[in-house]
């Protein structure tokens, strides 16, 4: 009882001593209630025929109906797979990508083409996909696309990009680097820029070159923001990419097989049958999926370095 006691005061003295901390962290608390967890009533939908002119409260419940539709034939296993590999690609792709921007841009130094580089770095972020699907139309069709005009002026054959499912993974790769590297590059550019230059300087003065700094001293300090970041992005390996994948391919049904995700697979499906309650089931199985998976690499990245894990 007096250690309750005792936790109860020193709760409370926190409180009073960091009131305005507190106060301060109000909004981003509100706005994380209002925004993210009362939205979470509507799991509800996913083991319901769900019927907007009813409400999620009156419409009949049907249980694990809703799952049974995704999940009594293959395509889950595939669509599951698929969704899986492109966020491992990108997530291994990009973290490479922009871990090399991030480290050339800073040895480079200060100056007004670097600093003209870091512009030109972070503008494809601010570009829909919508935009960059419709710039890909030029690039790949058929007769009068860029590439195969390129490739026919070389004497090359042309690539047949939309009937083909096998040369997309690679597009999706490319894109997603094209889009994000450069942004993603900001967060290592700032962790790099915090290491103390003293240690470089030790290093020159003991004969190591800058590779040698970049490997022995740089990329050892970032070990900590990487798996950080890699923790991170990993709970959004289930998300499906949709705006990236629907808007260079749309409906597509001879690349569905090799780019079907389950995002793609869920707009589809609440396209052509409406079902709500299917939709969100499936979102669910995401969801579940992906905290799970969030939670045992966090431990395992505890094991291995306490300062790299989340919490």
């Amino acid at each position: 009882m007096k250690i309750g006691t005792a936790i109860k005061h020193n709760g409370l003295r926190d409180l009073i001593m960091n009131r305005y901390l507190y106060m301060l962290a109000v909004p981003a608390v509100l706005f994380s209630i209002i925004f993210a967890y009362l939205p979470m009533i509507g799991i509800i939908i996913a083991f319901q025929d769900f019927n907007p002119l009813k409400g999620m409260f009156q419409s009949k419940f049907v249980g694990l109906d809703n799952f049974k539709f995704f999940f009594r034939g293959q395509d889950w296993w595939i669509i599951t797979v698929n969704t899986v590999y492109f966020n491992l690609l990108f997530i291994i792709t990009g973290t490479i990508v922009a871990l090399l921007l991030a480290i050339i841009v800073t040895e480079l130094g200060k100056n007004l083409a670097v600093r003209t580089m870091q512009s030109i770095m972070i503008l494809p972020n601010f570009i829909s996909w919508p935009i960059v699907g419709l710039f890909s139309v030029a690039f790949f069709t058929a007769d009068t696309g860029t590439i195969n005009q390129l490739l026919s002026s070389l004497s090359l054959q042309n690539i047949e990009f939309y009937t083909n499912p096998y040369v997309w993974p690679v597009i999706f790769v490319l894109a997603n680097i094209w889009k994000g590297a450069g942004f993603s590059a900001i967060i290592y550019m700032a962790a790099i820029i915090g290491i103390d230059k003293g240690l470089y300087e030790a290093a020159k003065i003991d004969g190591a070159s800058k590779i040698q700094c970049i490997y022995l001293i740089t990329l050892p300090l970032l070990k900590s923001t990487i798996i950080m970041l890699f923790l991170l992005s990993l709970g959004g390996i289930f998300g499906g990419n949709l705006d990236m994948i629907y808007s260079l391919i749309g409906d597509n049904p001879l690349l569905s097989k090799t780019t079907d995700t389950i995002d793609i697979y869920v707009f589809r499906g609440l396209r052509t049958s409406g079902s709500l309650g299917m939709s969100q089931a499936i979102s669910l199985y995401q969801s579940i999926v992906g905290f799970i998976l969030v939670i045992y690499a966090n431990k395992i990245a505890k094991r291995f370095d306490g300062d790299s894990a989340i919490f």
